[in-house]
């Protein structure tokens, strides 16, 4: 399916690795410039070298090193991607996922930090990123969250209830500013990205799994799909969901999980 995505331009946010490196990919395969960022300027000229690998022929792929919880720099992203590009099309927040721990060894200062990189970091680049949008005719946001917004995934209290303001957020903006910008969510559950593999084979050094395939499947284990996403499977949804054919969808919290949330 050709998504009609050729010219066009989009900012994918904390791109540097996994899912939101994966929705660049998807973007830029399907001939939309893509603008990445992360803290890490090292990190992020490395993802955009591999993005540009996957990219249509004339996608273009700029990378900035840009901290999403910094005011300034994320007005600073939208400012060096309308230069840059004539204009902003489609913009997709990621970010990193907070500490884990139960409620009472959480620390209130924790709250706050995941508050400022899971909410403020969206609105930010979504306020930010507004005017340019619906100066487009295709203006899309599309937020990456986690299942942990409909379902409360155990031992991570601070994605369970922050992140669900992301989802409020969404849902506000996609009455405010429909027509000129569409706004929806997807929620990813696990995928093979690098912090799921990593945490595979730390399991591995403890002896928990034999091999890597077991550890996989453990994994896997509560999904009707017997197995665990690959980040382009999450990526393709992204760009689906920023294209026209996606038209009329506005406001949706789309789950990526091969079936495991229970409602």
């Amino acid at each position: 399916m050709d998504l009609q995505l050729e010219g066009e331009t989009a900012i994918v946010t904390a791109s540097s690795s996994g899912l939101g490196k994966a929705s660049a990919e998807a973007l830029a395969r399907e001939g939309a410039n893509v603008v990445v960022c992360s803290r890490s300027r090292e990190r992020i000229e490395a993802a955009a070298e591999d993005i540009r690998e996957e990219a249509a022929e004339g996608a273009e792929v700029m990378p900035i090193e840009a901290d999403i919880t910094d005011h300034d720099d994320v007005v600073a992203l939208v400012e060096a991607t309308v230069e840059a590009y004539g204009g902003l099309d489609h913009l997709v927040t990621s970010a990193g996922g907070p500490p884990s721990g139960p409620v009472l060894d959480t620390p209130e200062e924790e709250w706050y930090e995941s508050y400022d990189l899971l909410v403020m970091s969206v609105v930010r680049a979504a306020r930010a990123a507004y005017p340019h949008l619906a100066d487009s005719d295709a203006g899309t946001i599309t937020c990456i969250t986690s299942t942990s917004v409909a379902e409360p995934i155990e031992g991570l209290v601070l994605s369970n209830s922050v992140r669900r303001a992301v989802i409020g957020f969404v849902k506000t903006v996609a009455r405010e500013w429909a027509p000129d910008v569409r706004a929806n969510a997807v929620l990813p559950g696990a995928h093979e990205t690098p912090r799921v593999s990593d945490l595979i084979e730390q399991s591995l050094e403890r002896g928990e799994y034999e091999d890597y395939e077991e550890g996989l499947q453990d994994w896997a284990a509560d999904i009707p799909m017997d197995r665990i996403g690959d980040p382009q499977e999450l990526g393709d949804t992204v760009a689906f969901l920023t294209s026209e054919r996606a038209g009329f969808v506005n406001g949706v919290s789309l789950p990526v999980d091969g079936g495991r949330l229970h409602g």
